[in-house]
């Protein structure tokens, strides 16, 4: 009963707060279809959109699932693929996918020729449930590989992916829940795979909720669900990555940062930050 009540209690939180990816839009799959049963568009090899366009037309495909659109707004996930530079034919890796809002908008840019991982650990696919089923049940998205393993597990094929990308996920590094809802997780070790795993030149995109400098990220994770944005500069740097700049259209200045995500008087409409890292050009893998 105890652990049924954690994995409620985990649900909670993550669907409230900066892990508001409460699309249930994080997670793994096979597929081939949008909701209607449309297959993904297949471009012709030599023909794939350019960038704006391919990213464009993910984000306008009626094909989506129903209530993912309604979310656009205040996700601007128009910013967050531009950022990470999604083009058709890439391969992705969608860190902590949840309920797989990004990894669906990821597969449907990426194209038939590109490929896309659903990450999550065991809380996340939890937290996700009935989601993934109706996100990649029935092949609606075919180019989508769900993964599911605990992060010390996370193993990546070397120089395989050209990009990564965290929503509002990162700081579950950091979570240190007294119920043991949420296994001890090494920031450290995760970075260290992903080095792996990207090829030279490969970038990171980190969307979080800002905590105030100086807090301590345990502390920050655990009462306020927010992480300091130099925290994160701090593992990128220390795992090999060059902070390569991002975007400040999230920024949400009336949030002073004191509130946890999941007050109402903030939700989505938090301060966040939204930082790209690279892996070197030439580089030679770590761990």
């Amino acid at each position: 009963m105890r652990q049924h009540a954690a994995v409620a209690a985990l649900a909670c939180l993550l669907a409230l707060a900066g892990c508001d990816r409460n699309d249930g839009s994080r997670e793994d799959g096979a597929g081939s279809g949008g909701a209607d049963g449309a297959p993904l568009p297949v471009p012709d090899i030599g023909t794939a959109p350019a960038p704006q366009e391919a990213i464009a037309a993910a984000i306008a495909s009626p094909a989506r699932l129903t209530g993912d659109a309604d979310q656009d707004t205040w996700r601007k996930p128009e910013v967050i693929l531009d950022v990470l530079g999604v083009e058709s034919g890439m391969e992705v890796i969608d860190v902590f996918a949840a309920g797989g809002y990004y990894t669906e908008l990821l597969a449907r840019a990426v194209g038939p020729l590109g490929r896309v991982i659903a990450y999550n650990n065991a809380p996340y696919a939890q937290f996700a449930g009935a989601k993934l089923e109706e996100r990649y049940g029935g092949a609606r998205l075919p180019n989508v590989e769900q993964l599911t393993v605990p992060v010390n597990e996370l193993v990546l094929a070397p120089a395989s992916l050209d990009a990564a990308l965290f929503v509002m996920s990162y700081h579950d590094l950091y979570w240190r829940p007294d119920d043991g809802s949420w296994p001890e997780t090494d920031p450290a070790e995760l970075l260290a795979s992903l080095y792996v795993g990207l090829r030279p030149g490969g970038v990171v995109v980190v969307q979080d909720h800002v905590a105030n400098p100086g807090v301590d990220p345990v502390t920050g994770v655990g009462e306020l669900h927010r992480i300091d944005p130099e925290i994160v500069k701090r593992d990128f740097a220390r795992a090999g990555f060059v902070f390569d700049g991002g975007s400040e259209a999230l920024r949400h200045p009336d949030d002073d940062h004191t509130l946890s995500v999941f007050d109402p008087s903030i939700r989505q409409r938090t301060d966040q930050f939204i930082y790209r890292f690279v892996k070197p050009a030439g580089e030679g893998e770590t761990g």
